[in-house]
């Protein structure tokens, strides 16, 4: 009977320093009312729920002293028992964001995931996933869930057309290889670190074209495993995003009811 491998001591980033324009709030994305709380406090509350950190730093956008307050507020609750909470100033790209959270890591940590304050309701079990993943021998592990919708490719619309559209159809997508990837996404701690220190030479178009932390990572070589993600952890970004999340949130079974 083979053993079960034993998890490596785990840290959080979780990354909650977006402004949230498309919101509508004229606040941080992380201050946004949920369900009576705010999307940052139901991210850090399921980070905990999940028990699979032993630290969590939580980057803020800069001079943000409510949402450092509530970190305050929540470290005392976790005084009895829970990981360490710390909290940092993210950067002016969500690049630079991580990179201050990894530079806030304390000694001994062996893996890392970041995840995005935005999805504020992943079930516990995405996290147990990755975790097991990094466990079993992965350098990097990300959460995917099938594509539902048929993909194209477009291209723009020769000169002589745009009356018509300003794009039309290059091609379609071969939907059965397409995954909508999630976070919490994980890595070990060294792979993350390197891949972060790579990507600073990059030049601003090519770090612009990035759009998270495994692609950094795969662009390092290193093999990026899929494990199944959630429905229920949807990116809150517009206010009909937020209207789902609510909803999810007044169903039968509650805060992360649906799927694990």
């Amino acid at each position: 009977m083979s053993e079960t491998p034993t998890r490596p001591v785990t840290a959080v980033i979780l990354v909650a320093a977006g402004s949230g324009q498309r919101l509508g709030y004229g606040m941080p994305k992380a201050a946004v009312p949920l369900g009576g709380e705010t999307i940052l406090m139901h991210a850090l509350r399921g980070i905990v729920a999940s028990g699979v950190s032993t630290q969590v730093c939580v980057v803020l956008p800069e001079g943000d002293d409510g949402l450092r307050s509530l970190c305050d507020a929540f470290r005392e609750e976790l005084a009895d028992g829970g990981p360490l909470l710390t909290v940092v100033d993210g950067g002016p790209t969500r690049a630079d964001s991580v990179r201050q959270g990894i530079g806030a890591l304390m000694d001994g940590i062996d893996a890392v995931l970041v995840h995005d304050a935005a999805r504020a309701l992943a079930p516990e079990g995405v996290f147990h996933r990755v975790v097991d993943a990094l466990a079993a021998g992965a350098e990097a592990v990300i959460p995917a869930v099938p594509m539902v919708d048929t993909v194209k490719t477009v291209t723009p619309t020769p000169a002589g057309d745009h009356a018509v559209a300003p794009e039309m159809v290059a091609g379609t997508a071969a939907r059965e290889n397409l995954r909508a990837v999630q976070t919490p996404q994980g890595f070990r701690a060294e792979t993350l670190r390197r891949a972060h220190q790579a990507a600073q030479a990059l030049e601003p178009a090519e770090a612009a074209a990035v759009t998270d932390d495994a692609m950094l990572v795969e662009m390092t070589g290193t093999d990026v495993y899929v494990v199944r993600g959630s429905t229920q952890s949807l990116k809150i970004t517009t206010p009909l995003d937020l209207i789902f999340a609510e909803g999810l949130l007044e169903g039968p079974l509650g805060a992360r009811w649906v799927e694990g």
